[in-house]
């Protein structure tokens, strides 16, 4: 499966590298990250990692295949 996950604000490269299995791209006042996410268990510990850096997730969507 694959995510498109939009966090609030400009995340710098530094925070970003907390997440190397996604890529991202700044617009619009949001970061996107987006890539491979194998399971939910991943996908939880994902949104933890954003949680525990301060970042607040405005949108989360699966992307098709």
């Amino acid at each position: 499966m694959r995510y498109e996950i939009r966090v609030d604000g400009h995340v710098s490269e530094t925070l970003t590298k907390a997440f190397p299995e996604l890529d991202h791209v700044v617009m619009s006042g949001q970061t996107v990250l987006y890539g491979p996410i194998v399971d939910e268990a991943h996908l939880y510990g994902l949104l933890a990692r954003f949680q525990s850096l301060g970042l607040r997730v405005v949108e989360m969507r699966q992307l098709p295949e």
